[in-house]
């Protein structure tokens, strides 16, 4: 019965888009700029919490620069067990699954969370970068959640 929950609670979540909770904010300059920090779940894995720590710049430093509609694409995630992990029906090809996505621009730049799976070191890796149409960034940041503990429980079994 126990299972079964988990399961239609992991269901529920996988329609569901993953949300972002800011949880601080933190101002670095007199400009309005600010360091934005928000606790991502992951809606096909339970019990994992990532913190994503991103740039939001401030009106003064808007109208100095000139680029009103963007946020840098620097990013730093940090990802942690905070419960018992169940794993659903997530995608176990190299290419990942996108677990998150917040537009850091009016129309063509996102800053988005990756999971993959590394099957070889029972391991989920979880990857925060930028989407460009052009110019793509190089700042990435990740963060791992080793899966040996005991506590970890796939709905779907555990890939062979």
């Amino acid at each position: 019965m126990k299972r079964s929950l988990a399961a239609l609670a992991l269901l529920a979540a996988s329609i569901l888009p993953s949300h972002a909770e800011e949880v601080g904010k933190v101002g670095v300059d007199w400009l309005g700029n600010d360091i934005v920090i928000d606790a991502v779940t992951d809606p096909k894995v339970q019990g994992v919490t990532c913190h994503l720590a991103s740039f939001s710049r401030g009106v003064i430093d808007r109208l100095q620069k000139g680029n009103w509609f963007e946020d840098p694409s620097n990013a730093s995630i940090s990802c942690q067990q905070t419960g018992p992990v169940v794993i659903g029906d997530i995608e176990l090809d190299e290419g990942g699954e996108r677990v998150f996505s917040e537009r850091t621009s009016l129309i063509w730049k996102k800053l988005i969370i990756t999971r993959i799976y590394d099957k070889a070191n029972n391991t989920l890796i979880y990857l925060a970068h930028a989407s460009q149409v052009q110019d793509g960034s190089a700042k990435t940041s990740i963060s791992t959640i080793p899966l040996f503990a005991g506590n970890v429980t796939w709905t779907k079994g555990k890939p062979e």
